[in-house]
């Protein structure tokens, strides 16, 4: 197991320590009043945010270059108040809990107008660039849409217009066929070593259905989810070593509701490699591990 450094003291995020944190924004408990320590799900505010829900944009020239506020809003999803947990560990329902969680906070967040796009993401371990050993996810809403995300939507409607067809649907149909890169089929959704991954042992999770925001999700589809999630993590954590990762959920921006030609997935980078100046450079990244033989070693652990 990565070392994790922590601050002294008790977890911030522990149960009994409602105080340490801004008052809760979103919780899920079976009883008492907002801010008691019988939580399982809780989300605040980050108390350190990268970006401010107060003030107005102000967009201005900056002679050449343009410029605004810093203007957003940064929450904290911590999925148990437990400051050992481990996500793929908890409970079936439990976990269904804090995906919905994740649903409702990016679904509120999308009435700010000020606010074009919501990131979703999870980092575990130091290499990841996690500064609180206790787990917890985190959202951060931002005016703009991120280029790396416009990069992504623009290659997948270019994709359709020339084809006619979904770049998922036919991601999903060439690895179901292919098999060498798929990790597991549930059903509803695909894990799977994506062709190009930019990481060691990289993971996506695509749905089967088509939906292009994660918020639209229902029900069954966040129980789907819970658990090939947690298959997916499990299989890193016992395969790799609880490796540091990065999680991301690649929703569309708000306001593109319900588009024929992209698809909200998941993706999931294990830190076992260091991007350096050639990377950072070129855009190109070097991956020691083929994904044929990332997918092939997670298959071949036992259930």
């Amino acid at each position: 197991m990565r070392p994790i450094t922590r601050p002294p003291g008790p977890s911030p995020f522990a149960a009994g320590n409602e105080h340490m944190t801004p008052p809760e924004i979103y919780a899920v408990r079976d009883g008492g009043g907002p801010n008691s320590s019988n939580w399982r799900v809780r989300v605040v505010p980050n108390k350190h945010p990268a970006l401010r829900v107060e003030g107005d944009l102000d967009k201005r020239a900056a002679g050449l270059y343009d410029q605004m506020n810093g203007i957003g809003a940064h929450e904290v999803i911590i999925e148990s108040p437990d400051p050992e947990f481990r996500w793929h560990h908890l409970p079936h329902g439990h976990r269904v809990e804090a995906l919905e969680a994740y649903r409702r906070r990016m679904h509120d967040l999308q009435h700010d107008s000020r606010f074009k796009f919501a990131m979703l993401f999870r980092n575990h371990g130091v290499a990841s660039g996690a500064t609180v050993d206790h787990g917890h996810a985190q959202l951060i809403a931002l005016p703009v849409v991120p280029p790396e995300t416009e990069r992504m939507l623009d290659g997948a409607r270019q994709y359709y217009e020339m084809h006619d067809r979904n770049v998922f649907d036919d991601i999903l149909h060439q690895e179901l066929d292919d098999g060498r890169r798929l990790v597991h089929d549930a059903g509803a959704f695909v894990l799977l070593a994506p062709y190009a991954s930019r990481v060691p042992f990289e993971l996506w999770i695509v749905p089967r259905f088509h939906a292009t925001r994660y918020e639209a999700a229902n029900r069954d589809q966040l129980e789907g989810l819970a658990d090939i999630l947690a298959l997916a993590l499990d299989r890193l954590d016992r395969g790799l070593g609880d490796p540091a990762y990065n999680l991301v959920i690649q929703s569309a921006p708000y306001g593109l509701d319900d588009v024929p030609w992209y698809r909200w997935h998941i993706q999931i980078m294990p830190n076992l490699t260091r991007v350096a100046g050639f990377e950072l450079g070129t855009g190109f990244f070097i991956n020691s591990t083929a994904p044929e033989e990332a997918a092939d070693f997670l298959r071949s652990l036992p259930a």
